[in-house]
């Protein structure tokens, strides 16, 4: 994974050298980005030297480098883009300000307002800075607009004072980079099968039934469980989105061949999550042939696919099995009595109508529904959020 660590000016930033090792030693990319400030305090040079990548110190390139050019212009968009996560440590009170203010100065600060990944500041500074009401301000303005922060530790600091300020320890910031990412260590040794996408039945050769599945919600859950640890079998309608790096990727298209895949598949598998929209009915006879355009109506006799997910409820042995419901009425009515019939230990309902929740969102609102009788109802998350707090849950049955 990657993600992009600024570094401002304060005496702590010597510091981050610590920080860039730390955080390769949980297999992450790092790109450091340089304030002119901080590099009154260390060299890009160390930087450069631990991550072995070109330090980005000027928003149009170093006054030594080469001239301008469009790439070197727009390169703070390509920086946010291909980011998981960024890290600014230590962060002055001056870019506190400029975050919240959402102004633009430097490359800093526009990778900030540029990313849509989650930002994560570790504040340092002097304990009146730390104190002010503007920068505390400041704070509450980017808490409440979904900036982790991690505050500084209380103690002697290098101005000679004493009090809140210090930069926090180093694994108290890798432990909250990795939380933010998701990436934990407690599905290790586990094997998560994952179903995500919708399936196709064909009508003829141009013509097929689906549904408005995007498979967002079953990538970011197998995305989500490989952070976590998990050797992941992700089997997948048709979609356009990018396979997350280290899973087993199964592509498939019908139902049929999904129901192959799965029984196939699930034997290796101690945790099952069937995220797909998979298609409920089939044409009974696909046509070989084009069906032509005629002025008489069309009837279209269809037939019910194979019922993965009751099959596997059957044969679940000591495996978690996870279903989904999208509903729009009577969501727990329907989710209960989906959870009794196809012997699954956790259903994940929807009311598709929603807003946040429906087809092809970035978020989804969810209530998880127990073998036990439980109800765990979720706000609006992201859907890699709400992966993490179904995997959650998961564990908690293994652990039953």
């Amino acid at each position: 994974m990657k993600i992009a660590l600024g570094v401002t000016g304060g005496v702590a930033a010597y510091k981050a050298a610590e920080l860039v090792r730390r955080l390769q030693q949980e297999k992450l990319d790092v790109q450091v980005v340089m304030t002119r400030s901080a590099r009154e305090f260390i060299t890009p040079l160390t930087f450069a030297a631990l991550t072995g990548k070109k330090v980005i110190t000027e928003m149009f390139g170093a006054d030594d480098a080469a001239p301008a050019n469009v790439e070197s212009a727009i390169e703070h968009i390509a920086v946010a883009q291909r980011i998981d996560l960024l890290l600014v440590a230590p962060a002055t009170a001056d870019i506190l300000g400029q975050f919240a203010h959402g102004i633009a100065g430097d490359f800093l600060s526009t990778l900030y307002l540029a990313t849509k990944a989650p930002v994560v500041v570790a504040p340092a500074m002097n304990v009146n800075m730390w104190e002010h009401p503007a920068t505390q301000e400041n704070l509450k303005t980017l808490r409440a607009r979904g900036v982790h922060v991690v505050d500084p530790e209380e103690g002697y600091l290098a101005c000679g004072m004493t009090g809140a300020g210090r930069l926090a320890a180093t694994e108290a910031i890798v432990e909250k980079v990795c939380g933010v990412l998701g990436l934990r260590h407690d599905l290790e040794g586990q094997t998560v099968l994952v179903t995500a996408g919708p399936t196709r039945e064909d009508i003829d050769p141009v013509r097929f039934l689906t549904n408005r599945s995007s498979g967002k919600m079953g990538y970011a859950l197998a995305e989500a469980a490989s952070r976590r640890g998990a050797r992941v079998v992700l089997i997948s309608g048709p979609t356009d989105l990018p396979v997350p790096e280290g899973v087993d990727w199964v592509p498939v298209r019908t139902t049929e061949e999904m129901r192959n895949a799965v029984r196939e598949r699930a034997r290796e598998a101690q945790v099952v999550i069937m995220a797909a929209a998979v298609s409920d009915y089939r044409p009974a006879a696909a046509q070989s042939q084009k069906l032509k355009r005629g002025d008489d109506r069309l009837t279209l006799e269809l037939e019910p696919t194979p019922d993965i997910l009751a099959e596997l409820g059957r044969e679940k042995g000591s495996r978690i099995l996870v279903g989904f419901a999208a509903e729009t009425d009577r969501l727990a009515e329907n989710a209960r009595g989906k959870l009794a019939r196809k012997g699954a230990d956790m259903i994940v309902a929807n009311d598709v109508t929603q807003e946040g929740a429906g087809f092809d969102t970035d978020t989804n609102i969810v209530t998880l529904f127990l073998r036990d009788g439980r109800e765990v109802p979720l706000p609006k998350l992201s859907k890699f959020d709400v992966a993490n707090r179904i995997l959650d849950q998961v564990l908690q049955l293994r652990q039953r």
